[in-house]
């Protein structure tokens, strides 16, 4: 119900008042394995924005999520790596030649340009054999973009939930400009992915 959201609310609202690191590191290391077991990351990223606060939210969400995106990504090298190759080496053959000469730089582009699922995004790279500190750093920089757009989304949520006593109807959920002004990012996000991958990646990878 939305009393029960909006009392849930206001209970991590004085909980991140009170201690605003504890809870922090609480996410981070949840948010870790949450995506080492899972994968996925966006329902984290809305409820840092939710929490947090779009800031915060985005401060915490990439932290750990880039963290299990890594830890996850040493798993599946070590345990996983011939299953992977077997599965997806065919594929993606024609990128072997582009990460060896600039595995940081293809391996940001691929996250910021995205389209695979972000859990395949996280073990493709062992047919590669891409560097661990290339993986993290590529990973902490190239998901900003999209997840500052859910943290938003979801910052904008708690707000609207501030101001509102009784349940908002949908339309005025979605025209709140806390909530409309990123979901129009998000999907513009989504239509430039689009055309950097159809003309982008067809040409150079």
């Amino acid at each position: 119900s939305y009393e029960f959201i909006k009392n849930n609310r206001d209970y991590f609202y004085q909980l991140r008042q009170s201690n605003l690191l504890l809870v922090g590191l609480t996410f981070i290391l949840f948010a870790t394995l949450w995506v080492f077991a899972a994968g996925f990351g966006s329902p984290l990223a809305l409820f840092a924005g939710f929490i947090f606060g779009k800031w915060f939210g985005l401060l915490f969400a990439i932290i750990g999520m880039t963290f299990g995106a890594t830890l996850l990504y040493i798993f599946a090298n070590y345990f996983l790596k011939e299953i992977i190759r077997q599965k997806f080496l065919n594929k993606f053959k024609n990128l072997e030649e582009k990460f060896k000469k600039s595995e940081f730089m293809y391996l940001l582009i691929f996250r910021l340009i995205g389209g695979i699922p972000f859990q395949i995004q996280n073990v493709l790279p062992c047919i590669f054999n891409v560097k661990i500190k290339n993986f993290f750093w590529s990973t902490l920089l190239g998901i900003i973009p999209s997840i500052f757009l859910v943290v938003s989304i979801g910052s904008g949520l708690e707000n609207t939930i501030e101001k509102n006593q009784d349940a908002p109807s949908f339309i005025d959920l979605i025209s709140s400009p806390d909530i409309f002004v990123p979901l129009i990012g998000f999907f513009l996000l989504i239509l430039i992915t689009i055309i950097l991958r159809k003309f982008f990646l067809k040409n150079n990878f």
